[in-house]
């Protein structure tokens, strides 16, 4: 099994005048071709921000340290334009906000025609037809007349199934899915979860839900202030965490089970 990605002491410090707040300290993570990996924990423990320095887009005054490793190179070697080749083409993220990550002046259809054009060289009428045909494989009903749609007139559930259309367009060696269902109900919960399953793809997913991560992912990695402080199986780590933050995390959702049962 190839590794596909290898984070060695990774650390992300933000400076303001003397002060320095560390986001993220000394993370080791790895992620194999063909797995699913989750990363868990509160907000604001780190998760996003990993998310974003794998992809270079942690803006100054933030600075990043360690090694970001993919398929042995390091990214933060890389020069721009290195760069840019690998987003999009190689790694692709699903934002967490659905409503903020489609731009509002442009239909759905020519936001993931851009990406194939860009990326691809693809011509407006063979982007145009692929674009639709990714809309098909999220399940987008006539898919050909959604196209031309703007984002104000889909859901919230159908803008994520959008944004996973734009981000699998290039079909990426690895999909990072940054907390892709936190605004949308129960429901439209389990189909985006469903969809990101039948794209059988590398993942990184990224969510609060140790429930949801541990039904979804091969191997969890926790997170607490800025640090990772346990990684295993699901089922080891469901039924005997060792971290004492990791037992929290899986006894709140217990809880939260609980009451949803009391309330039936």
């Amino acid at each position: 099994m190839e590794k596909l990605l290898e984070i060695v002491k990774l650390s992300v410090h933000y400076q303001a005048n003397d002060k320095i707040v560390k986001a993220v300290e000394n993370v080791d993570l790895t992620i194999n071709e063909g797995e699913i990996v989750g990363l868990v924990g509160e907000s604001g423990c780190g998760k996003s921000t990993i998310a974003l320095s794998i992809l270079r887009l942690i803006d100054p005054p933030g600075k990043i340290y360690g090694e970001i490793k993919w398929r042995g190179k390091n990214l933060l070697n890389m020069s721009m334009q290195e760069m840019q080749k690998v987003r999009g083409e190689e790694i692709s993220m699903v934002f967490q906000d659905p409503f903020s990550s489609l731009n509002p002046v442009f239909s759905v259809g020519e936001q993931i025609s851009e990406v194939l054009r860009f990326h691809k060289g693809l011509s407006r009428r063979e982007a145009g037809k692929r674009a639709t045909e990714l809309l098909e494989m999220v399940n987008i009903k006539d898919a050909k007349r959604r196209a031309k749609d703007y984002p104000h007139q889909f859901s919230g559930g159908m803008k994520q199934r959008v944004s996973v259309a734009m981000a699998y367009a290039m079909t990426p060696k690895l999909l990072i899915a940054d907390e892709p269902t936190t605004a949308l109900d129960v429901t439209m919960q389990k189909a985006i979860l469903e969809l990101l399953k039948e794209l059988k793809t590398t993942m990184l997913f990224i969510s609060h839900n140790i429930a949801l991560v541990a039904g979804l992912c091969d191997r969890i990695y926790v997170m607490q202030d800025g640090r990772v402080v346990e990684e295993g199986v699901p089922g080891e780590i469901i039924k005997n965490p060792k971290n004492l933050y990791t037992a929290k995390l899986v006894d709140s959702y217990r809880e939260i089970n609980i009451e949803a049962d009391r309330s039936k």
